[in-house]
């Protein structure tokens, strides 16, 4: 679904496969560099068919949403606030992998009244990325995914296989982040390379926290270590979950991390239940 904004572009979200209901109990999914909702199908489906409303965004400039993309996590956060006004979603839980941990957790300081939870998934602070990736990314982005393809998993397919037999999550991930650079007017996988490196807010951000807050880490990340969330966790307050996957812990570990999410946001009723 596209929602207006007032400057007169436009942001898509993914509702999970239920009709948007503003004022309902409102999931808010943001995704990393260089992808799009995809990444969030099977949770977003999952909390619009247990009693929430899902909002799994296309961060600007990214998938369906217009552009352009912002210059930084600060106003990459002011447009999803803006997402929100649109779409009328008062309070919200918000949750955000990789560059989305860092723009989930900017709109939970800037806005902490509308926040109700904050979980970052494969969260690092700072989220500096290596001079040589971050040239790599600038002089020859191809080869650059394919670097970053290898780092994010922890191994060549994820058992019982996500999201069914056959399925391929280092293929899966390679076209998805082939496609939204190929979509982009400019080389969307540095640009946002810059916006995790450059961005400084941090330890200021999670200072205006105010909702509980979670970091879930996979094991075997070198994308965004375990041992790069001390920081923040212990800024935010916040329990760190161990998960036994890489940097695409969604994909390699949909379930654990469906577990982990649950216990901080709920399920508000059961599947097949009437809103």
């Amino acid at each position: 679904m596209r929602f207006a904004l007032d400057d007169g572009t436009a942001l898509f979200a993914y509702t999970g496969g239920k009709p948007w209901t503003p004022g309902r109990p409102t999931v808010v999914f943001a995704h990393g560099a260089l992808h799009d909702h995809s990444v969030w199908t099977l949770l977003a489906r999952w909390y619009a068919h247990h009693g929430h409303a899902v909002l799994a965004v296309d961060l600007p400039g990214h998938g369906r949403s217009d552009g352009p993309v912002p210059d930084s996590v600060e106003a990459m956060a002011g447009r999803l606030l803006a997402l929100l006004d649109a779409a009328g979603a008062a309070e919200v839980r918000l949750v955000g992998h990789s560059m989305g941990a860092l723009v989930a957790l900017e709109m939970a300081a800037r806005a902490p009244q509308r926040a109700a939870a904050l979980v970052l998934l494969g969260m690092a602070y700072p989220m500096k990325v290596s001079p040589a990736l971050l040239a790599t990314a600038a002089e020859d982005p191809g080869r650059a995914i394919a670097m970053v393809n290898a780092f994010s998993h922890s191994g060549m397919a994820a058992k019982p296989s996500y999201p069914g037999p056959g399925t391929w999550l280092h293929g899966a991930n390679a076209a998805l982040l082939h496609r939204m650079q190929a979509a982009a007017p400019g080389n969307l996988f540095a640009h946002d390379f810059r916006l995790c490196d450059a961005y400084a807010r941090g330890l200021e951000a999670a200072a205006a926290v105010r909702c509980p807050a979670r970091l879930i880490a996979g094991i075997h990340d070198v994308m965004t270590p375990r041992r790069a969330t001390a920081e923040i966790a212990g800024a935010l307050r916040a329990e760190v979950v161990d998960i036994a996957a890489g940097h695409a812990l969604m994909q390699e570990a949909p379930d654990a991390v469906l577990n982990a999410l649950r216990q901080v946001i709920p399920a508000l009723r059961p599947p097949g239940d009437a809103p």
